[in-house]
């Protein structure tokens, strides 16, 4: 049977040809088209991103000299046979240029505003390099606010929005620097190892006394150099006797001694340095321990004999004085009694200027045997001094011959001994 000539084409044979077929290359080209625009979109965003980070580091201006100790060897040098390096004032006075400062940021810059458009981990490639990590940031803690403290600061600011919530997983190193402009952070271009516990391999700190973890909370606020604390131990002995009660008295300036979270309830590295009046609110520590050793460092991990955290309400801009009860220290040896200020989550507070001295202060006490023996050598000395007189009968106090009324002791001496004539007349004849 022969085919027709007229079959019906199949209604799927021309599917992709002619009109659909256009139809089809229009989309192929609007699919790429919208590629290239959100790629041309964020290459701009990231550019003009770049733009206002080289824009503020223009603005940039150099610090103001800080003031120097007067006594030191300015700028870095070494010392012990050049095997030391020192840096003189803690290296204030290596202040760089504006121009320095400027290109030292548009550096960082170049390097680090088009790798931070990935969110929170945006930085986590730079870290182990020269360029620094992004700061975090926050919107700050006002004065006297004590509500996130002990539970709340520990459990939820820093367990939670600190570590994997807001400041380093989210908002901050994702937001700012993904979404807004790459901002230099503070020592941008110095190499930073890490300024957050965003890359760190160890477990968040609990607010807990435990170790290896690292700590998220902001350093907080600092006062001027003015208004930053200071402390000194004014009165302390210099000798005791083993478990034998004594005073240490220590004087503060600027602290107000107010603000104490209890380290064994979660208190312990969780709360911001705080100010009042410009002036850090917290309390002051004072600890005895007993040396091994007055040639090498003490081994940091025995506790001490002796530990209390003074928080009485008191003290601000003027100085005063606490005195602290020592129940008594263990054995004979030598003691290292310090004293030292503290925020309110235990940190020795900051100060405005690197060659500051912070607030703390240390004595040597010598626990003997007997006690308090330069007093009582001073007051009483009934003892020493027979012995001396004892000895000046054999010498005879031949360099000293206005020692005729020691010479009477001997008289009382001689009288009870029957020789007393002949000792004073050797005595005169070699004092004569």
């Amino acid at each position: 049977m022969r085919r027709s000539q007229y079959r019906r084409e199949s209604s799927k044979s021309k599917w992709f040809t002619g009109r659909r077929r256009i139809i089809a290359a229009v989309a192929t080209l609007v699919a790429f088209g919208g590629i290239v625009t959100v790629t041309q979109v964020s290459d701009a965003s990231t550019k003009r991103s770049t733009q206002r980070a080289l824009a503020a580091c223009n603005n940039l201006q150099a610090p103001k000299s800080a003031k120097l100790s007067t006594k030191t060897k300015k700028g870095t040098y070494t010392t012990n046979g050049g095997k030391v390096t020192q840096h003189a004032d803690d290296g204030a006075g290596d202040v760089p240029t504006t121009a320095q400062m400027r290109a030292r940021c548009r550096q960082w810059v170049m390097q680090n505003a088009g790798n931070n458009s990935g969110g929170g981990k945006g930085n986590g490639g730079n870290n182990g390099g020269a360029a620094s990590p992004a700061p975090s940031t926050s919107n700050g803690t006002n004065a006297g606010e004590g509500g996130n403290t002990g539970g709340n600061t520990g459990g939820g600011n820093t367990g939670g929005n600190n570590n994997g919530g807001n400041n380093n997983g989210g908002n901050n190193n994702g937001g700012n620097n993904g979404g807004g402009a790459a901002t230099p952070p503070p020592g941008a271009g110095l190499g930073i190892l890490a300024n957050s516990c965003e890359n760190s391999q160890l477990d968040a700190h609990d607010g807990f006394q435990n170790g290896n973890r690292c700590v998220s909370t902001e350093f907080g606020e600092v006062g001027a150099q003015e208004n930053n604390p200071s402390l000194l131990i004014t009165e302390a002995p210099t000798e005791v006797a083993p478990n034998t009660p004594f005073t240490l008295k220590v004087s503060t300036r600027n602290l107000i001694r107010d603000r104490f979270l209890a380290a064994g309830q979660g208190g312990y590295y969780v709360e911001s340095s705080i100010l009042q009046g410009g002036i850090v609110r917290g309390h002051f520590h004072t600890a005895c321990r007993m040396l091994a050793s007055t040639n090498e460092a003490p081994d940091p991990a025995p506790v001490p004999a002796f530990f209390v955290a003074t928080e009485d309400r008191q003290g601000g801009r003027a100085p005063d004085t606490v005195t602290i009860q020592v129940a008594g220290l263990p054995a004979e040896g030598d003691a290292q009694c310090a004293s030292w200020a503290g925020d309110g989550s235990h940190r020795i507070p900051m100060m405005q200027r690197a060659n500051q001295t912070p607030a703390f202060d240390a004595v040597r006490i010598r626990v003997g045997g007997g006690g308090n023996q330069d007093q009582g050598d001073e007051n009483q000395g009934d003892q020493g001094q027979g012995d001396q007189n004892q000895g000046d009968q054999g010498q005879g106090d031949q360099n000293q011959g206005g020692d005729q009324n020691q010479g009477g002791d001997q008289n009382q001496g001689g009288q009870q001994g029957g020789n007393n004539n002949d000792q004073n007349q050797n005595d005169q004849n070699q004092n004569n």
